[in-house]
C-alpha cells in the first residue's frame, strides 16, 4: 500500500498548516478524519471510518480534540469524551491495523502542570488541576501501558503554538499594541516558551521520516521571551515605539479582581496567562531529531506579528 497519513483535526489551524506542510514535502497521500465529510480533501467521517475496518494507514496523527475554554462554559465530561474517548478509540484502530506504523498524538503541556516553577521537562510529576489537562493525561497514560513492541508511538506535548492564522492571547496582545496603547503590565517578570507552528510541523514530518524511539516528547522554540520582549517585537514590526509602563503588580492584581466580578477584559485568569512564566525544555526532543529545529523562537514570532498586521 501506499505511505498513506491519516489526520484528525485537518480544519483546526495546526491541522491547515500540517496539510500544506506535508503535501509541499511529499507526504500527499493524506486522509482526513472529520465530524463532517466534504472540503476538498480525501475526508472520511469518524463514523465511517470507524464502521470501515478495511481502511488502513501507515502513519496516524491525532490533532483533533476540545480545547481549553477560557469562559468555563463547557460541561468537564466533554473534555474527557473527545481527549480522551476518541484518542482511546483511533489508538485502539491503530494497534490493530496491520499497515500502521506509527501514532503521533498531540496532547500538551498542560497535560502535565498547570503551573510551572523552574523548567518543566518529561520527568516533571505530571498532576493537572483543569478538566482539560486531566483528560490529556489520561489520554497519554492509556497510549503508554499500551505501547506495541513492533510499532512507534510518540506523545507530542506543545506549549502555546502561533503562527499565521492562529487566534488567541497573543492576537489579543497585538490588538493591544497595534492601537499604540501603553502596555500596563511592565512590573511583572516573567519568561514564557512559545512554539511556532513550522517548527511543530517539520518535528512531526521528522517523526514520520527517522527511527525515532516511542516516548513522551516536549516541543518548544529554543530560548524564553518576556511578555515585555513580546511588545516589543510587535512594535518593531509595526515599525512604532514599545511603550511600557511599570504599574506597581499589588494594584494591577486589585483591578483583575475587581475585573473578575464586574466581568471586565482584565481578569484574574488573563492577568496570570499574561504574565505568569512557563518554561519548557526541548532538550530530549531535539536530541532524538539529531538536529536543532529549523526556525528560530525570535523569526518565529516575527512571522506571526507580520501575519497579524493585515488583520483589520
Amino acid at each position: 500500500m501506499s505511505d498513506k497519513i491519516l489526520i484528525t483535526g485537518i480544519s483546526g489551524f495546526v491541522g491547515q498548516n500540517l496539510y500544506k506542510f506535508l503535501n509541499n514535502n511529499g507526504k500527499g497521500d493524506i486522509l482526513s478524519l472529520s465530524r463532517n465529510a466534504g472540503d476538498g480533501k480525501e475526508v472520511l467521517t469518524y463514523e465511517g471510518f470507524f464502521a470501515d475496518s478495511t481502511v488502513s494507514a501507515s502513519h496516524y496523527i491525532h490533532l483533533a480534540g476540545k480545547a481549553h475554554d477560557l469562559k468555563k462554559t463547557s460541561d468537564d465530561q466533554a473534555y474527557f469524551d473527545v481527549n480522551f474517548g476518541l484518542t482511546k478509540k483511533l489508538y485502539d484502530r491503530f494497534l490493530a491495523d496491520p499497515e500502521a506504523k506509527n501514532f503521533v498524538f498531540i496532547s500538551s503541556v498542560k497535560a502535565c502542570a498547570d503551573t510551572v516553577e523552574g523548567w518543566l521537562t518529561e520527568e516533571t510529576k505530571c498532576d493537572p488541576v483543569t478538566p482539560y489537562g486531566k483528560s490529556k493525561l489520561q489520554a497519554e497514560e492509556y497510549i503508554l501501558k499500551n505501547l506495541p513492541a513492533d510499532k512507534q508511538v510518540y506523545i507530542l506535548r506543545p506549549c502555546m503554538i502561533h503562527g499565521p492564522g492562529n487566534k488567541g492571547n497573543l492576537n489579543l496582545l497585538f490588538a493591544f499594541a497595534k492601537k499604540g496603547l501603553p502596555f500596563p503590565l511592565a512590573a511583572f517578570d516573567n519568561q514564557r516558551s512559545f512554539l511556532s507552528v513550522d517548527n511543530l510541523c517539520w518535528v512531526i514530518l521528522q517523526l514520520l521520516n527517522k527511527d525515532i524511539p516511542s516516548g513522551v516528547y516536549q516541543v518548544a522554540d529554543e530560548g524564553t521571551f518576556s511578555t515585555n520582549q513580546l511588545i516589543r517585537l510587535m512594535a518593531a514590526s509595526l515599525n512604532k515605539r514599545a511603550k511600557l509602563w511599570a504599574i506597581p503588580a499589588s494594584l494591577i492584581s486589585a483591578c483583575a479582581r475587581v475585573g473578575d466580578k464586574l466581568h471586565l477584559p482584565l481578569t484574574s485568569e488573563r492577568l496570570k496567562k499574561l504574565t505568569e512564566s512557563y518554561k519548557v525544555d526541548n532538550s530530549k526532543i531535539v536530541k532524538s531529531i539529531g538536529e536543532p529545529l529549523p526556525m528560530s523562537a525570535e523569526n518565529g514570532l516575527k512571522k506571526t506579528f507580520d501575519s497579524f498586521k493585515a488583520i483589520k
